[in-house]
């Protein structure tokens, strides 16, 4: 059990109140610092995810949260998150994406092909479904060389396949 500098922790299943305030005290108790973190309930269950740093194992962090899992309807994972390489350091520009229409299988696959094949990064994704209408927004880093409306061209031409409206636009960036 060698210590880690950054431990990735998730913990996923059925909604309950004090799921969040009972995960970060145990890891508050192990004397880990929250670094980075993103929770969210998907239609009814929860779903959070850390980025923790500190001087502990993954495995210390699975047992100082395994009460969280004794009633069965929650998991808990935890691991080490293995050192930056240098893709980190290339020059990027922020963009948001969204997309709205009717669901149907295969939008994501569509847009982030698209993104990918530019050399477009996906920092943030949500989607929604609300009846028949889907919603997807997305925070999205281009590398400063791409045409970024070439790019906003093609997705709005895959989009227009499923029949969805597909946009991007420059990220704010004095928004957080």
């Amino acid at each position: 059990m060698e210590p880690v500098s950054l431990i990735a922790v998730t913990v996923i299943g059925h909604d309950r109140p004090g799921i969040i305030a009972d995960a970060t005290a145990g890891l508050a108790g192990l004397g880990l610092n929250l670094e980075d973190s993103t929770m969210t309930l998907l239609r009814g269950h929860f779903a959070m995810m850390l980025i923790c740093s500190g001087d502990r194992s993954p495995e210390q962090v699975r047992e100082a949260l395994a009460p969280l899992t004794d009633d069965g309807r929650l998991q808990v994972s935890a691991a080490a998150v293995p050192d930056e390489d240098a893709a980190g350091s290339r020059s990027l520009r922020p963009y948001v994406l969204t997309v709205h229409g009717g669901d149907r299988p295969g939008i994501v696959s569509a847009v982030t092909g698209v993104l990918a094949a530019a050399g477009g990064n996906i920092t943030d994704l949500t989607t929604r479904l609300t009846g028949d209408l889907y919603v997807a927004v997305a925070e999205v880093d281009l590398p400063a060389e791409a045409d970024a409306d070439a790019v906003a061209a093609s997705l709005r031409d895959a989009g227009a396949e499923l029949g969805v409206g597909v946009t991007l636009r420059p990220q704010e960036t004095d928004v957080l």
